[in-house]
């Protein structure tokens, strides 16, 4: 399982929204680049990095902090938020990510979701509300439920499905590691987890957790490292240490 240290962009800055709340903001760092240096030098493989502007109006404003943040570190960047076309999706692989995740217009477009994984590394974010999937920041639901659009993306070639329970994103109150066991148990694909991590047995669990013989790729985590709650190396250590046992 992977580790993803999450970098959330509003206003330039380094925020953590609680539940998806735009009006419960906290900001951790006023420079996004200087953060991501930080956790590329704490060991982290990956790093994952939202427009929190552009997921709720559809409108890039922190492109150029996501180049910054690319052309500064090594390790690879994986970033959705507001791709709704595929000159969106150009315009971020141009800035130097590696990977992006698709979750409005994966609900509204399932078509350029496909296109674009024919030709670029996709995935696909499922943010839900219980099993209501939300769109546009989180801000309106889908009416879709969370296990029948899982399923639908199964042959559509995306690299992973990002899954967040809103509910607990932010929280720190625990993994929803029962909806993540439905979502591995109805895809073959790799599923990364998000929203709730408070300490090191959250991603303990996580690690450990199996369905239909599967278990996750990946762990997002955000207000836990930035609260201080374990450090990325001691995370990566102990997800890493999962895969010895």
């Amino acid at each position: 399982m992977e580790l993803f240290p999450a970098i959330d962009l509003l206003d330039g800055r380094a925020v953590r929204l609680y539940q998806g709340d735009y009006d419960r903001e906290t900001v951790y760092n006023d420079d996004p680049v200087e953060q991501a240096r930080k956790f590329e030098a704490e060991g982290a493989r990956w790093i994952h990095v939202v427009d929190l502007d552009a997921a709720r109006s559809g409108t890039p404003r922190n492109r150029e902090v996501i180049a910054a943040i690319a052309a500064a570190v090594e390790v690879p960047i994986q970033t959705g938020g507001g791709v709704r076309d595929e000159a969106a999706a150009d315009a971020l692989f141009d800035a130097g990510v590696a990977r992006v995740v698709l979750g409005t217009a994966a609900l509204e477009q399932p078509d350029l979701v496909r296109r674009l994984a024919a030709r670029v590394p996709v995935a696909v974010g499922l943010d839900a509300r219980g099993r209501e999937v939300a769109v546009r920041g989180w801000e309106e639901g889908s009416g879709r439920d969370l296990l029948d659009v899982a399923r639908e993306f199964a042959d559509a070639g995306v690299e992973a499905l990002i899954v967040t329970e809103i509910g607990r994103d932010g929280t720190l109150a625990g993994p929803d590691l029962d909806g993540l066991a439905e979502v591995l148990a109805v895809t073959e694909l790799p599923v990364i987890a998000s929203g709730g991590v408070g300490v090191l047995d959250d991603l303990l669990a996580l690690g450990a957790l199996r369905s239909a013989d599967r278990r996750l790729a990946g762990a997002i985590v955000g207000r836990a490292i930035y609260e201080g709650a374990f450090t990325v190396r001691a995370a990566i250590d102990a997800v890493d240490s999962l895969g010895r046992s």
